[in-house]
């Protein structure tokens, strides 16, 4: 299960086809890419345990108390590695959020944070989810993945794909949860 899971998501995110490759449905999950996701609103915030790279541990469930911005991502997808700046200017600009990136790459974990810095992720904590089950949670096919929870641990929206964290579009959206 968690093989083919990997499966979808590399197929998903791969920066050797033409943006034509994998034309969008007329239904179904391919049709959702970077649109704005409402129907999970008000799911509680998954149960999970995320760790850092020097084995220490977070559970998303204990987050509550200010809103939880969830970004699930991975060094070899290059949408993802296009949104870090963004993010870490979202996190700075944004004291009342938590912007939370989880990295899905098994393999490099100890390269994360390097990663992050390099990239312009530096306000960014680097959290890794090691069996990918946060992916499945949200059922993301797709990196990037990104799910926005109130400050009472309800989910708001959330968007398979990448997006621009700084338009006033995503500026609206972020001031949805209080």
């Amino acid at each position: 299960m968690i093989v083919l899971g990997c499966a979808a998501m590399l197929a998903g995110c791969d920066r050797q086809t033409s943006d034509n490759a994998q034309p969008q449905a007329s239904s179904g999950a391919a049709a959702q890419i970077g649109q704005i996701d409402r129907s999970h609103m008000g799911s509680q915030l998954p149960d999970f345990q995320l760790k850092d790279l020097a084995g220490g541990e977070l559970n998303l469930a204990s987050l509550k108390g200010k809103p939880v911005l969830i970004n699930l991502w991975a060094t070899w997808c290059a949408p993802c590695v296009a949104e870090l700046p963004q993010l870490n200017q979202l996190a700075a600009e944004n004291p009342r959020i938590k912007v939370l990136t989880v990295n899905q790459d098994m393999d490099k974990l100890d390269k994360v944070a390097a990663f992050l810095a390099e990239k312009g992720g530096a306000k960014l904590e680097p959290w890794i989810n090691p069996d990918n089950s946060l992916t499945f949670q949200f059922g993301a096919a797709t990196l990037p993945a990104t799910v926005y929870y109130d400050a009472s641990g309800r989910e708001v929206w959330r968007i398979i794909g990448p997006r621009d964290w700084l338009d006033a579009e995503a500026k609206a959206l972020i001031a949805e949860a209080r």
